[in-house]
């Protein structure tokens, strides 16, 4: 074997084992965790960016708001007006019709739901 096919086949060897070891990072320990959590419908903590928002409606029976909010990157939903469950009922309490607002929203248990709320100031 030349000195061109020994580099070559060293190569291709150390490909393969960068091949194999991403792929077995990705299917065990912390990887793999986060993977099941994506699944499983799970919110991580509120880490989304804060997206512009107005109140346009309350629901507090239905533990639900209206907004009329900004472009929502981590969902890759266009501006619009839409309506919204809370993560937590409290935060009903903290705004009203027409108040502007700075929220983020991410899906839980496949619904999308505001994590978090602040009444803009």
């Amino acid at each position: 074997m030349n000195a061109c096919s020994k580099f070559t086949l060293a190569i291709t060897l150390a490909a393969a084992a960068s091949v194999a070891a991403a792929q077995n990072g990705a299917h065990s320990g912390h990887g793999a965790h986060d993977a099941h959590d994506a699944h499983a419908g799970h919110a991580a903590p509120a880490t989304a960016e804060l997206t512009d928002g107005e109140v346009k409606k309350i629901d507090k029976e239905a533990g639900k708001i209206t907004l009329r909010h900004g472009e929502l990157k981590n969902l890759n939903m266009p501006a619009m007006t839409m309506v919204f469950r809370v993560k937590d009922s409290a935060m009903l309490g903290q705004a009203k019709a027409g108040d502007k607002v700075k929220f983020a929203a991410d899906r839980v248990n496949n619904a999308v739901t505001i994590v978090q709320l602040e009444v803009a100031r």
